[in-house]
């Protein structure tokens, strides 16, 4: 199969890696408090790892690259993914010598509900994939053969080796021809802001498809740091012909971005929310439909409207489907426990873009 989609760069049906950390999630049952907790439920996630679970569901060949400690919970993990159909072979299961401290990284989530809001307690320093040596990776074997790479800012932010990592697989990404999408993924208890702008800023020369627009630094010239940033004075929910100029800014200053998309958030209560987006491709912005609905499992939802279009993208959908099957992904996460976007039916998403509830015989 060749595909028309410039991203895919003509190649065969699209093989798809992502690179980041998996860890242990534990929940307490039935909305409760952590404060109050006897027991919690186990499950595993983490951005990168939910975003190829959900396109190895939809049919993608999805692979992904971390490293893990050589334990039960290190491949209990990775046992999870490898039952959704995800490749992991480039998997390193370090040892104590590797990693001294030898674990996997934990966070703990109090999951909201109605007035009062989720809550998320990390438990992740010195996991695993923050001590691991790099430089015993051959970049050039590990994507070799990949069409489509993605990555975000919260790897870089677990430690300087990650952050290097990732930099050199965007290079390398670059020289190999690869598609690279990039999602910023801001998380004030891992780096500060200025922080995160400042690394974010220097990927983006890489990036193909970026995800997000927030923690990028927008100069019209690199030290002139006294313009200050584009997103200054724009609403969380912004008016299209808002969201238009700030994309128009981006690609500017970065004209080998090639789409651009973000979702925005309407949060009536921790139990009720609305979704939108907007996708700047082929020069011109769009704006996808409104989604109102109720909400078991909030996290992973952004992660969920990254693989939606990376699958659209890949499926070469015309940029309203793009744009509205991102958010309908995003949508049907939300009525699916844990992190991971756990559908192989492309059908049921799509009948979300079209407002259809009917019972499926």
């Amino acid at each position: 199969m060749v595909h028309s989609n410039p991203l895919l760069r003509g190649g065969p049906s699209p093989r798809f890696i992502t690179i980041g950390e998996i860890m242990l999630r534990l929940t307490p049952p039935n909305y409760g408090k952590i404060r109050a907790a006897t027991s919690f439920e186990a499950s595993y996630g983490g951005s990168e790892a939910n975003i190829a679970l959900a396109l190895a569901n939809l049919g993608i060949d999805s692979t992904f690259f971390s490293v893990v400690p050589n334990n039960s919970l290190g491949k209990s993990a990775v046992r999870m993914l490898r039952a959704n159909d995800v490749h992991c072979a480039p998997v390193i299961f370090s040892t104590r010598e590797e990693t001294p401290t030898h674990r996997l990284g934990v966070y703990y989530l109090e999951t909201g509900y109605g007035i009062r809001p989720s809550k998320v307690t990390y438990d992740r320093r010195h996991s695993a994939i923050t001590e691991y040596d790099f430089s015993r990776v051959d970049l050039d074997g590990l994507l070799e053969g990949f069409h489509w790479l993605h990555l975000s800012g919260i790897t870089p932010a677990l430690s300087p080796s990650c952050a290097q990592f990732i930099l050199d697989c965007l290079v390398k990404a670059k020289e190999k021809g690869i598609t690279v999408s990039f999602d910023g993924n801001f998380r004030s208890t891992l780096w500060t802001w200025d922080q995160a702008r400042d690394y974010c800023t220097r990927c983006l020369p890489y990036v193909d498809v970026l995800l997000g627009v927030e923690p990028y630094r927008l100069w019209k010239e690199e030290r002139d740091h006294s313009l200050g940033d584009w997103k200054d004075g724009v609403p969380l929910q912004p008016s299209c012909q808002q969201q238009d100029q700030m994309f128009r800014r981006f690609v500017e200053r970065f004209p080998n971005l090639k789409c651009i998309a973000r979702h925005v958030r309407f949060a009536h209560s921790g139990s009720e929310n609305s979704l939108m987006a907007y996708l700047w491709y082929q020069g011109r912005t769009f704006e996808s439909k409104l989604f109102t609905f109720n909400i078991l499992d909030r996290v992973g939802g952004g992660d969920a409207f990254a693989s939606g279009l990376i699958y659209a993208m890949m499926n070469d959908y015309q940029p309203m489907d793009m744009v509205n099957f991102a958010v309908a992904s995003s949508v049907v996460k939300h009525t699916i426990h844990g992190d991971g976007n756990i559908t192989d039916d492309v059908d049921s998403i799509r009948n979300l873009m079209n407002m259809s509830f009917d019972i499926r015989r």
